[in-house]
């Protein structure tokens, strides 16, 4: 297995370099969540009721109406005016555009478009971030987003808003995913986990709760919009401040421009190394990749067996888990309160769920915190379906108190196995099976539809279903192989051979702890150099 991390531990793997990546990393995570929550704050639904017939400043009724108050023999019934009680003055897209009532059905064709843009770009922005480049793609994802938001404030028509929501939705999770693959290439794995989770778990989940009072700030979606499109200018100085990914290059067998990076981490990190170290290196690894795929892709991976495995796991993981919060989030429909506290509330259990990942990930291992949380949710979720059997037990502080406890273990499960999948899928297809992670949990919505409907049948039927499907997730992650203190695969030959001396019932918290020299040891016989 190529031994790029004792590469870069010569040219320092956490000095400035690898603080400056941190730092623009923690940037990108504090935009993302702009971007991120931008169609949730302008599209909120503020309190509405018919105009017509009535006189200035009618008080407003206590619930949405759509129909006059007043109707005669020479009107039509449908109304013509609305008012509207903004939550704190803050005008929402929908209600200068009036998509409410009979228009409603307008924001649910937008939502349909944005997650098919979602599902096609993240399959394609995988892929091209293979082919292309971790930093173009980052530059790009950030700046097509940036622009698409601030168009949108000239896109008055259902066609506009429609087409960039698409284009919205191709670039959505790359703008902040592709930067995690980049830190974890670049950092050593001990540090790995610190290292996401401060940059995902504290500036993101800061961005997601000052997000919401911002826009109220601003007073108008338009403003909020113009506010978000700034940072347009810094973000293509990343390709000054970030150098390509040498996992990336050495998996491509670019090995003059791998030499490059390395120099540029090197020289920015004030290390001094002789031409021939690069010179052995890269003879080292021509050595180890003459049996390896040329240009592999995700196809190339299901020849792999146990590679295959491991991605088809992973797929149904991602799966559950979008089922998962959208039960959470489908028992709130009925409680009233500000959609501006409620993106606030949910997103405070983001940073405590960072915190235990960083605690538990690097002491009892990947496999076991996945196994330990999927059970946990498992058990929770049937819980939460026998509380919520009763209509008495439904009143909204329990939901709100389930809510972000429901909440605080989905962002734990996914932000520890966002790192988990990084690390157990190889290099040279790591964006495309990340992108299609992210694929699956956009496209599942279709299924999650039909399960909620369930409740119709019998009320805690989707969470019978959901902990069925937990209860089977958490035995197929056993089968994953453990990657703490790993180095990290670079061919499809080394993700195939990670961990074959492992079994399903193998964790790594039950064991004495190792050096990472002993574990890659370990490996050598197989790919080493």
């Amino acid at each position: 297995m190529l031994e790029v991390d004792k590469m870069l531990e010569k040219c320092g793997d956490f000095h400035r370099q690898q603080l400056i990546m941190l730092l623009l990393s923690s940037l990108i995570s504090l935009l993302s969540s702009l971007h991120s929550l931008s169609y949730s704050i302008t599209n909120t639904v503020p309190k509405h009721w018919c105009a017509d017939g009535l006189g200035s400043g009618p008080p407003p009724p206590n619930a949405d109406e759509c129909k006059p108050f007043y109707t005669n023999s020479s009107t039509s019934g449908t109304c013509k005016k609305y008012n509207y009680e903004h939550y704190m003055g803050f005008q929402s897209f929908v209600s200068e555009m009036n998509w409410i009532c009979d228009e409603k059905s307008k924001l649910s064709v937008g939502s349909s478009v944005f997650f098919a843009g979602c599902v096609i770009g993240n399959l394609v922005m995988g892929y091209f971030a293979d082919r292309l480049g971790r930093v173009p793609m980052l530059v790009f994802a950030n700046v097509m987003t940036i622009l698409s938001n601030f168009l949108t404030i000239f896109g008055m028509s259902l066609e506009l808003f429609c087409i960039y929501r698409f284009v919205i939705g191709l670039v959505f999770n790359s703008n902040f995913s592709i930067i995690r693959i980049l830190l974890v290439e670049y950092m050593r794995p001990s540090l790995r986990t610190v290292c996401v989770n401060i940059c995902y778990g504290l500036f993101l989940c800061l961005g997601m709760i000052i997000s919401p009072w911002i826009a109220i700030l601003t007073g108008s979606w338009r403003r909020f919009m113009l506010l978000e499109a700034l940072p347009i200018i810094v973000v293509p100085f990343f390709f000054y401040f970030v150098p390509e990914s040498v996992q990336w290059l050495i998996s491509r067998q670019k090995y003059d421009e791998a030499i490059e990076s390395l120099r540029r981490v090197a020289k920015t990190n004030g290390r001094q190394i002789d031409d021939s170290v690069y010179e052995e290196f890269i003879e080292d690894c021509k050595l180890s990749q003459q049996n390896t795929k040329t240009n592999p892709n995700l196809l190339h991976l299901f020849g792999m067996p146990r590679l295959r495995r491991t991605l088809l796991i992973l797929l149904f993981e991602y799966f559950v888990f979008s089922f998962y919060k959208s039960i959470v989030t489908y028992r709130l429909s009925g409680v009233e309160i500000s959609p501006f506290v409620l993106i606030s509330l949910s997103v405070t259990a983001l940073l405590p769920s960072s915190l235990t990942a960083i605690v538990l990930q690097d002491r009892i291992g990947r496999k076991t915190l996945a196994f330990t949380i999927v059970l946990i949710k498992c058990i929770s979720v049937l819980v939460e379906g026998v509380v919520f059997l009763h209509y008495a037990n439904r009143s909204p502080k329990t939901q709100l108190t389930f809510y972000v406890i429901a909440a605080f273990f989905s962002y734990l499960s996914f932000d520890s196995n966002i790192q988990y999948a990084l690390e157990v899928i190889p290099t040279c297809v790591r964006g495309q099976a990340l992108g299609s992670l992210y694929a699956i949990s956009f496209a599942s919505v279709v299924c999650e539809n039909c399960v909620l409907n369930m409740r119709k049948i019998f009320f805690p039927l989707p969470e019978i279903i959901l902990g069925v499907l937990t209860l089977l997730l958490a035995g197929l992650i056993l089968l994953l192989p453990e990657t703490l203190d790993r180095t990290l695969p670079s061919s499809l030959e080394d993700g195939e051979q990670l961990g074959i001396d492992e079994h399903w019932y193998t964790f790594r918290c039950m064991q004495k702890h190792k050096q990472p020299e002993e574990l890659d040891s370990s490996l050598a016989p197989r790919n080493g150099i």
